[in-house]
């Protein structure tokens, strides 16, 4: 049976077919729910297999990106969504879910020892303005389901003014690299680091960070967006015979992970 995955619908979402196309390739069943239907009870987190937080302007960010969409998260659902993370299930966040799951406390996952670490947002883009571009991005965690054994680096568009990841403390970004939660991190076409280096990093984020997940690994947040490379013709220069990067197999490491 195809994992059936629940596509989490807020106001201001716009990338949820998107995301269900890139689940169907990659052999799963999208169901995409409304948040109201989860809080009135007629569907249930536990009753899906796989749990995605789509991109968009959840709520028109209003209070900032992914702010209310987080509020919503910890205020009515955290008893589920805990149970859901805790049982294995893959959990994916991009951009705007990205920051929903930063900012509800779901990632990076593990609890600081005090107020003051807890100190890991996603911020405004160091350039100033929306950044709309294609990036390349290479899989780094093995602890990660969705970025684990990914044979090729993918390519693939952000679309965000508020992707900029920012750590107050060097210590909580050493805890990250050491138990291997740094999912994926931009980098240059030739596959070298992108240094912090404008456009190839395109938002300013600390070491280059472009996803991370839990220490379990089976929840991603990641600001580019794998759902709109699924097909070789996506690509922007698909016409003059580029081709690859394809951000299918992120969600084809997931569902075959359910297997």
């Amino acid at each position: 049976m195809p994992p059936k995955t629940l596509i989490l619908q807020a106001y201001g979402t716009n990338r949820d077919d998107d995301v269900a196309e890139a689940l169907t390739l990659a052999g799963a069943l999208p169901c995409e729910v409304p948040l109201n239907e989860l809080r009135a009870g007629k569907q249930r987190f536990a009753d899906f297999d796989m749990l995605v937080l789509p991109g968009g302007f959840s709520y028109a960010d209003a209070l900032g990106a992914g702010k209310l969409l987080a509020l919503d998260l910890t205020s009515y659902f955290a008893e589920e969504i805990a149970a859901f993370v805790a049982s294995g299930k893959p959990v994916l966040g991009i951009c705007n879910g990205f920051q929903a799951l930063v900012k509800a406390g779901i990632l990076p996952g593990d609890l600081p020892a005090s107020p003051e670490e807890d100190a890991i947002t996603l911020t405004f883009n160091a350039c100033g303005h929306f950044e709309c571009r294609w990036v390349h991005l290479a899989p780094v965690s093995q602890t990660c389901l969705w970025t684990r054994d990914l044979p090729d680096t993918i390519f693939c568009p952000v679309s965000h003014g508020e992707g900029n990841f920012q750590a107050s403390l060097n210590s909580r970004l050493a805890a990250l690299a050491a138990n291997d939660q740094i999912a994926l991190t931009y980098i240059r076409p030739d596959g070298s680091p992108a240094n912090g280096e404008y456009p190839h990093n395109p938002n300013g984020s600390l070491l280059d960070i472009a996803g991370i997940c839990n220490p379990q690994g089976n929840v991603l947040g990641l600001m580019p967006h794998p759902e709109n490379h699924i097909h070789p013709w996506q690509h922007p220069l698909h016409t003059r015979g580029e081709h690859g990067g394809l951000g299918l197999a992120l969600f084809q490491r997931a569902v075959a992970s359910g297997k």
